[in-house]
């Protein structure tokens, strides 16, 4: 099971990657936890420091921008 992070205060595009990366698990059949982190400094602590970002089994895979839904497919590859 893959364990996937939505980093971000609430903002419009934190919301947006969190929409995109829900769906994405879905369609994609992967069984996967989505948590959303809207706490500063355990956002911090992840190492991301530009919001919205997403980590994937601890890994950062993006921080700065909303991700493709494309490119949320192949981090649960």
């Amino acid at each position: 099971m893959k364990f996937i992070q939505v980093l971000g205060p609430g903002c419009p595009k934190c919301a947006k990657t969190e929409q995109i990366v829900r769906q994405a698990v879905a369609q994609s059949g992967v069984e996967a936890h989505v948590e959303k982190v809207s706490d500063l400094n355990m956002i911090a602590a992840l190492g991301v420091f530009v919001t919205p970002g997403v980590l994937v089994d601890g890994q950062v895979k993006v921080s700065g921008r909303v991700p493709k839904a494309e490119e949320v497919v192949q981090w649960l590859q």
